[in-house]
């Protein structure tokens, strides 16, 4: 694992990770980019800090997922396990402790759109959120508990394009600097919010064997009765409205066609929006109070 720290504008402590698997070296490259474009640790106007991480360096020099296990399945791990990932995840974990915004960055065989993901609504995650160029966020509370953003308070992670794609690259670029911006690490404008489209995933959606298919496009909504997915083990009919397929793929999956989700509302942008957390103070610092009117917010507008 390589950690770099850079200066920021304001007083937010935040981090950008990329290279969780080995196999999607685009978040590396952002990474690099914006340890060689930002200012270095101590030269920022603010006392706040942009760490930024690249996690899994042996799958990365192997070109593969991983090498013991899904490190992104593997949270929290344990410091003492013989598998490199399962032993890795406490190590990252201890780099992001404390951090008022985390930022991870993925690609995926899926098809765009781009989009986030998180597993708990706090004020940073709204802000985060709706300050990228994203029409959609998962909820993926009720799904698995092991990953990055369901174990380290305040994270979001990113889907930022197809594998091995540039625009993958470039998107994942802008991303980055509209979550700086959101955050107050980043001066050279303004940020901007915008409404997120919420889809609650509710369950992976398993694959058999032989040749796959896939019937629909991510967030498309597949009608009642129609197949999603088939392969010579299963054949996959949607059996209630309102139903789309989240990381939907023939081939990117040894074991899933992709999960299933529900529209369930619409994220609004922070009430104030218009601040920075240079000038309001870090999200971290939020209260329990504050914290607890916006997800009641939330609630209200999923709802």
């Amino acid at each position: 694992m390589e950690t770099i720290d850079r200066g920021s504008a304001g007083s937010a402590r935040v981090a950008i990770v990329g290279g969780i698997h080995g196999d999607e070296p685009a978040g590396v490259r952002i990474v690099r980019r914006l340890a060689d474009e930002l200012d270095a640790e101590g030269e920022g106007s603010g006392d706040g800090s942009v760490r930024l991480i690249i996690a899994n360096e042996r799958a990365l020099a192997a070109e593969t997922r991983y090498t013991d296990t899904d490190l992104n399945r593997a949270f929290p791990g344990d410091a003492d396990s013989d598998e490199y990932e399962r032993a890795l995840a406490p190590r990252l974990a201890a780099e992001l402790e404390g951090m008022d915004a985390v930022l991870a960055l993925h690609t995926s065989h899926s098809a765009p759109p781009p989009f986030a993901i998180h597993s708990g609504l706090t004020p940073s995650v709204r802000r985060t959120v709706t300050a990228m160029p994203v029409d959609y966020v998962v909820d993926a509370s009720g799904l698995r508990g092991t990953t990055l953003d369901s174990r380290i308070p305040h994270t979001v992670s990113i889907e930022v394009g197809r594998q091995g794609s540039e625009e993958a690259v470039t998107f994942g670029y802008e991303a980055c600097l509209a979550f700086l911006r959101a955050h107050g690490a980043l001066a050279d404008e303004p940020p901007t919010f915008t409404e997120t489209t919420v889809v609650a995933g509710d369950e992976e959606v398993p694959k058999g064997g032989g040749e796959p298919h896939v019937h629909f496009e991510n967030f498309e909504e597949i009608p009642r009765g129609a197949v999603f997915a088939e392969d010579d083990v299963y054949t996959h009919r949607v059996e209630e409205e309102g139903v789309v397929p989240i990381l939907a793929s023939e081939h990117g999956y040894e074991e899933i066609f992709g999960i299933y989700g529900r529209v369930m509302g619409t994220l609004e942008p922070p009430a104030s929006a218009g601040e920075t957390e240079s000038s309001a103070g870090a999200v971290g610092e939020a209260d329990e109070t504050a914290g607890k009117a916006d997800e009641t917010a939330e609630e209200a507008e999923t709802e």
